[in-house]
This record gives structure tokens, sequence and C-alpha cells, in this order.
């Protein structure tokens, strides 16, 4: 790899192991601290709600030096993550969905100045690649860091994950000042157009997507009541699911380059949309060694983002790409904020008819796609 992929995939590490530790760590905190697990699924609607904000967040990218912007964003990141050192009893669990709500708030500002500056960086042809690989990355660390992290705060508790995550985005703040990228040019423009290209593979990858990682969210709730209510396990053996899926993540994020160059975006989105879809269903299963396989084969999800990313990246002029990445994140990671107190209102059925009722709404919505993806386009 060149230096600056070196350097993007340095920084997709490094976000990968502090977001993934802090999204575990944040729920397993809250449901010790209140015994909820619809209140510690809500943990991810405060990480997800910035993004109903993404094409104005987007448009603000478009008009800011991107680098320098994405420096600035991990520093106050990291300013925030403090925060929780205060958190010591159950009243305090309100400071946990506030740091939420801002890491969720870096997460819009960072993935918009990022796809900016991946494409000023890579050849075109490169980022399919690229783009798996950073995943592979990030996702990647649902290896690592859930463990890590589970472990930490069952050892010295979540003020000490706290700490360990703040230091990450001042390394990343310094990754983002190595790189050696030409800015993209940058609209001026308040009013300029926000909105997508209509481009029929754009359509149904953002679609996918959306369905997708809507559905992860629909299901968070479902999976804590799976893992302790069913399976009678502790809330810590959550970490082990989020590991196995970030074992698939690895195996998704380094095929994906490959698949799109073979079959195309469409596919690769489709696809993936699937293989989650039946990891759900094996977590329906009351035999735990089944129940992690299932979260394996739930590393397909990035796949389905993946394939919007690129679309995204190659089918937008260079200065838009800003605020056309946080529209499509908009629409991609909006429908958490629905979907996750959605999630939170099933556990009063029990964990699996909500994980049975995510996959049913992928396969509908992977079948939908392929059928509109072989019509004849008359947009």
């Amino acid at each position: 790899m060149s230096r600056n992929a070196t350097l993007f995939v340095a920084v997709s590490v490094l976000s990968g192991f502090g977001s993934s530790a802090m999204a575990l760590v944040s729920g397993i905190w809250i449901l010790d601290l209140t015994g909820s697990p619809g209140l510690a699924g809500l943990a991810g609607f405060c990480v997800y709600a910035p993004t109903l904000a993404g094409p104005w967040l987007g448009a603000l990218v478009d008009r800011l030096p991107r680098r320098p912007l994405a420096v600035g964003t991990n520093l106050g990141l990291a300013v925030l993550l403090g925060a929780l050192l205060a958190v010591r009893d159950p009243g305090d669990a309100w400071l946990i969905y506030v740091v939420s709500f801002g890491y969720g708030l870096s997460y819009v500002l960072l993935d918009a100045a990022e796809s900016a500056l991946v494409p000023a960086a890579v050849p075109p042809g490169d980022l399919g690649a690229i783009n798996g690989r950073r995943s592979s990355a990030q996702e990647g660390m649902k290896l690592v860091a859930p463990l890590a992290g589970a472990a930490l705060y069952a050892w010295q508790g979540g003020h000490a994950v706290a700490g360990l995550s703040a230091g990450l985005p001042v390394i990343g703040a310094v990754l983002y000042g190595l790189l050696h990228v030409r800015e993209p040019g940058r609209s001026p423009h308040r009013r300029e157009k926000m909105a997508l290209p209509a481009s029929r593979e754009l359509r149904i990858t953002v679609l996918v997507a959306a369905v997708a990682i809507g559905v992860s969210a629909l299901t968070t709730a479902p999976q804590y009541a799976v893992v302790t209510r069913d399976l009678g396990l502790p809330s810590a053996f959550v970490g082990v699911l989020t590991s196995g899926q970030g074992a698939g993540s690895i195996v998704a994020g380094l095929l994906a380059g490959r698949v799109i160059a073979r079959r195309g975006v469409v596919f690769l989105g489709v696809t993936g949309a699937l293989i989650y879809a039946a990891g759900l269903l094996l977590k329906c299963l009351p035999w735990t060694p089944v129940v992690v396989a299932g979260a394996v084969l739930n590393g397909a999800l990035p796949w389905t983002l993946i394939a919007a990313v690129t679309a995204v990246q190659t089918q937008v002029p260079e200065r838009l790409l800003g605020r056309a990445s946080a529209t499509a994140n908009t629409l991609m990671f909006g429908p958490i904020v629905l979907a996750n107190p959605a999630g939170s209102a099933l556990v009063a059925l029990g964990g699996r008819p909500g994980l049975a009722i995510g996959a049913a709404l992928c396969v509908v919505t992977a079948g939908f796609s392929r059928t509109r993806s072989r019509q004849p386009d008359h947009a």
C-alpha cells in the first residue's frame, strides 16, 4: 500500500478499536448501572442521532479544509471522552448518553471529511480495495477491542476504558496531520444541491445499507436479551459476539475490493445483507456455539456500507463529496434513530422475535433491490 493508504488504514485501526470498545462498554456500563437492557440499547440511539443532521454538517465540511477539520475533531473527541471519568452512580448514566451523542457527531464530521480526502489520496480504481481495507481494519477491531474493553471494564471499570479510548483520538489527530493529500476543491455555495445523484447503483446500495444498518440497531437490545435471559450468560458475553462479528468483518473487508471488481457494488451490498440475515437467524437458536457462528456471519454487514460508500465516491464530484457522503450517511444511519428504541420495545416479546424480524427485513430488501437492479432504468 502507498504511504497515504497506510495512514488511512492506521486511522481506521485506532478509531475502530476506540469506538468498538466504547460502544460495547457504554451499553454494559448503562446495563450495570440501571439493570435495564432497553436503556442499555438506547446508547446506540445517541450515537446515531447526529446523522439526521448529516446533509448540513456535510455542507459545513465542504466549506472547510478537510484535514485540519479531521485533526480538530479528533482532539475534541479526546476531551469529551474524558468527561466519563465523572460517572459514579445510576444518576450519572445521562452523561454516558451525552458522550455517546458527541461520539456520533464526530462520526458524521470525520466520515464526511475522510470521504473527500480518500479519493484525493488514492487512484479511483483503488477506491473499492482501500475502502475494504479500511473497513476490515476498523470493523476487524471488533475481534480484539470488545474483549479487551470488556476485560478492562471487568477489571478496572468503565473509567479505565474511557481513559484508554480518550488517548486514541489524539494519535489519530497526529496521523491525519502526516497525510500528504491534495485538498479537494471546496464549495462556497451554501445552497448548492445536497441530494445524491439519481444513479440507480447509488440508490440501491444506499437503500440496502440503510435497511441492514437499521436492522443492526433494531437487534441491539434483543441481542442483550438473548445473551442474558435466553442463554443465561453474563452481560460481558456480548463482547464475545462482537468479537465474532469482528472476525467475519476482517474477511469481508479484505474480499470487498475483489467482489466489486468482478460483480459490482450492487452485488456486494445485496449479498452482504443476505449473509447478515442468515447470521441473525442463527442467533435465534438455543445453542451458544451456533449463536457465536451467527455473530461471525453478521460480519458481512460492512459489505453493505462499503458498496454504498464506493458508489458515492465514484459518482459524486470531489467538491461535493463532504455533503454527499454525509447525506448518504443520514439515509443509511438515520433509521437507527427509530430502529434502536423500537428494538428496545421488542424486548418485551423476548430476544429472538426481534432478531427474526430483522432478518426478514434484510431478505425482503435484498430481493427487491436485486430485482430492481435488473430492470431497465427509465429515470
